[in-house]
């Protein structure tokens, strides 16, 4: 039977060897849908989670690749006390997905009964409660809105507040705007969301912005107020404006509208300590959920597929919203 087998491959044809210059075509292209298979904030966390378990490792004197499930777990135990439950389970994903580019196995499985055991007793211990950024409401909004400064600057920041407030957008989809992307109608505007955090292959999606009841806090009035401003035909929607006052061709930074938040909730005289970019999507959320909206219309809104998601932002604030001890008859 050896002989057999041995005579049958002897016998196959030869496979030629790839030409070295396709091969490096084909693989540079394969390498280039392998990184948009992830957002660009998804891999740079990827990066540092690695650094920081690697700089770990050296310290330590272990070996951080290969590395063995009980070194992850002596890593997770030593940021039990310091770090959210959610970022160390982000951190195994990373050490897992480096091995598994380097073709070794994944140490930092939760089947692995040194890692899964320590990362509960962390969760039991310490909770997994998210600490997200808090979120702002209608009646801050406004007062951030009246210590906006004049001038250009003012004219885009309280565009940028309205828009991300009412159509309860994440930084990274304000940033990503393009005026081709926005459409006024008589109910109000329609923005084109082309990609987003939870639709990474660009099906994209329409968010509906109505009429607000009061024109200097109406976010169709406000856009477009900027696009006017700034004489937008094309382009990207938020850009950044030098400090001679002139409209630059570039986007905002997804990163630079935290700040734009900040500055505007201090001169409000909020502490701009716990507010960001987030605290936008987060205030809609909550806002609307306690002025009566449904769960499934701030979904609509927010295009959220989970509802569990969005119930994180609401809990708590609708304790007394249709509670049942208001049918006690007390």
């Amino acid at each position: 039977m050896k002989n057999a087998v041995f005579e049958l491959s002897a016998a196959a044809p030869s496979v030629p060897a790839p030409d070295p210059a396709e091969l490096a075509r084909l693989t540079g292209q394969a390498e280039e849908y392998i990184r948009a298979a992830k957002a660009q904030a998804t891999l740079r966390a990827y990066r540092a989670d690695w650094r920081h378990f690697e700089n770990w490792c050296r310290e330590k004197g272990f070996s951080a690749l290969p590395a063995t499930p009980d070194t992850v777990a002596f890593y997770l135990g030593e940021l039990g006390q310091s770090h959210r439950a959610t970022t160390l389970a982000r951190r195994l994903t990373s050490i897992n997905k480096v091995h598994r580019a380097a073709g070794h196995p994944a140490p930092a499985l939760v089947e692995h009964l040194a890692v899964g055991e320590t990362l509960k007793g962390i969760r039991r211990r310490h909770g997994t409660e998210s600490r997200g950024k808090r979120p702002l409401f209608t009646e801050q909004v406004r007062a951030m809105l009246e210590a906006l400064p004049r001038g250009l600057l003012g004219v885009r920041d309280r565009a940028l507040l309205l828009v991300g407030f009412a159509g309860a957008f994440r930084r990274s989809e304000l940033a990503a705007l393009w005026r081709e992307d926005v459409q006024e109608t008589k109910e109000g505007l329609v923005i084109r969301v082309r990609r987003s955090k939870t639709d990474q292959e660009g099906q994209g999606r329409e968010v509906a912005l109505p009429y607000g009841s009061c024109p200097e806090t109406c976010p169709v009035r406000a856009c477009r107020a900027w696009i006017e401003a700034a004489d937008l035909e094309d382009g990207p929607l938020f850009r950044r404006i030098d400090r001679h006052g002139h409209v630059n061709r570039r986007a905002l930074h997804r990163d630079s509208i935290g700040g734009i938040v900040k500055r505007a909730a201090q001169a409000a005289g909020l502490d701009p300590k716990p507010y960001a970019g987030h605290s936008l999507r987060a205030g809609f959320c909550t806002q609307s959920y306690m002025n009566g909206a449904r769960e499934l219309d701030i979904m609509r809104q927010t295009g959220h597929r989970s509802l569990e998601t969005v119930r994180k932002y609401i809990r708590g604030r609708g304790l007394f919203r249709d509670n049942a001890a208001t049918k006690l008859g007390l």
